[in-house]
């Protein structure tokens, strides 16, 4: 009987543990929250967005090109000899004032050849007294000859002379008349003679002013070929002066770019002898050349002057030549250096004329199409005519309206209708306003 009740009263010593487990249990579950819900609903995507504004824009164009001078002069000898004066700043880079005494060489020969025309001149006037007088002597004898034929051959009818007489006369009237005639022929040849000699001694005196070479405006000396007492012939080249009161850039411009400038203008009727200058009328063009110094900026007013004869078939752009006006006198140290020859720049081309569009972000027009939040916050996919692309922005002709809300966040994948969560980029939105002040 112990037995039995010792076997029963260990399986009651089992439920203690067992109770103690559930009371924790149920004590540990007790500050716990029932499992929320899961909020069943349509899943929203955030997108940035922009309002479409309508901006004064003022069309612009840009192209790049180098500095070149407007004019360059090439100093090229005109005469033969041994040069015996250089400047002591003829030497490339040099600026050298108008009238600037150069190159001289030497005037020898050519005051000799002087001398020997001006000499055979005087000899000339010489030769010319002397065959006037003469002819004067012999007008006289040929006169006396006359009158003494006239009085033997009277003499001869009356049988008072012989006619051999009559004959010995005659020869020297006639002597006389030929050596009149002499002289008149030698004295119809002075006025050629003159000329002739005249001729020389201007080409002496030519030869002499180009023994001196000067500087024909203010220049900038280049490519210097000649030293001091060096022998020169004719036709050599002795170096080249830019002229540093102007220069140009032609600058490669897309045509795409120029189209721009166009726009609004195509009714205007352009007379071809006056193309440029028509051009830079009807389209009333602004011109600025910029030099990126890298922290800086630099930039110039320029004047638009033609547009090149060709279309580079490769690049298909033009080239478009504007003008800076005395680039030299407008440096400034740090800022603004001179404009050399050389020097790679960006031409701004800009129509003086604003023009009222609609604009949104080059980046936010997607093959053709822009994505639109609706009025219910979903996705709408529009298809819009661009007029054209500028810079980072691109104009629009049709397709969206003032106002419209134009995603600018990349949407992968955009799905028509889809519902967003929008969120205005206000610094886009601003800096998109201020195009038409910046432009």
């Amino acid at each position: 009987m112990n037995q039995k009740w010792f076997a029963g009263s260990r399986k009651w010593l089992i439920l203690p543990p067992v109770a103690l487990g559930i009371a924790i249990l149920m004590f540990m579950s007790a500050g716990k929250q029932p499992p929320a819900e899961a909020e069943r609903g349509e899943p929203k995507r955030t997108v940035r967005v922009i309002e479409v504004p309508m901006v004064e824009l003022r069309p612009k164009a840009e192209g790049f090109g180098p500095i070149e001078p407007a004019r360059v002069w090439t100093a090229v000898s005109q005469v033969a000899g041994r040069v015996t004066y250089i400047h002591p700043r003829l030497r490339d880079g040099e600026i050298l004032q108008q009238g600037t005494e150069l190159v001289r060489i030497d005037p020898t020969d050519y005051e000799i050849a002087l001398a020997q025309s001006q000499a055979e001149l005087m000899e000339l006037d010489g030769k010319e007294s002397n065959a006037r007088a003469s002819l004067e002597i012999e007008k006289r004898n040929l006169a006396l000859a006359q009158k003494e034929l006239e009085r033997i051959r009277k003499l001869v009818k009356k049988g008072t002379t012989s006619k051999s007489l009559a004959d010995e006369t005659e020869r020297t009237m006639l002597a006389y008349r030929a050596s009149v005639q002499n002289h008149q022929n030698t004295l119809a040849l002075v006025p050629a003679q003159r000329t002739l000699f005249e001729a020389r001694i201007e080409q002496a005196e030519r030869n002499l002013e180009h023994t001196v070479i000067t500087a024909p405006f203010d220049m900038r000396v280049a490519n210097l070929k000649v030293e001091a007492e060096q022998y020169v012939p004719i036709g050599q080249s002795l170096f080249e002066g830019d002229d540093i009161d102007r220069v140009e850039v032609k600058a490669q411009v897309a045509m795409s770019s120029l189209r721009r400038l166009f726009i609004g203008r195509e009714r205007f009727q352009i007379e071809f002898a006056r193309l440029n200058e028509e051009f830079a009328d009807i389209i009333a063009i602004n011109s600025i050349v910029q030099l990126d110094l890298g922290n800086h900026v630099a930039e110039w007013v320029a004047d638009f002057v033609r547009f090149s004869d060709t279309v580079d078939p490769e690049t298909r752009t033009m080239g478009v030549v504007v003008a800076v006006d005395e680039p030299f006198k407008k440096i400034i140290p740090g800022y603004k250096p001179p404009l050399s020859k050389g020097m790679f720049v960006k031409v701004v081309i800009s129509a003086k004329q604003t023009m009222q569009r609609m604009i949104v972000p080059r980046s936010s027009v997607r093959g053709g199409n822009v994505f639109v939040v609706d009025e219910e916050s979903r996705l709408r996919r529009r298809p819009v005519k661009i007029m054209f692309s500028q810079f980072d922005i691109s104009v629009i002709e049709d397709g969206i309206e003032l106002g419209d809300r134009v995603v600018v966040s990349d949407i992968v994948p955009a799905v028509d209708g889809m519902l967003l969560d929008v969120v205005l980029d206000e610094a886009l939105n601003a800096s998109l306003r201020e195009v038409g002040s910046d432009t």
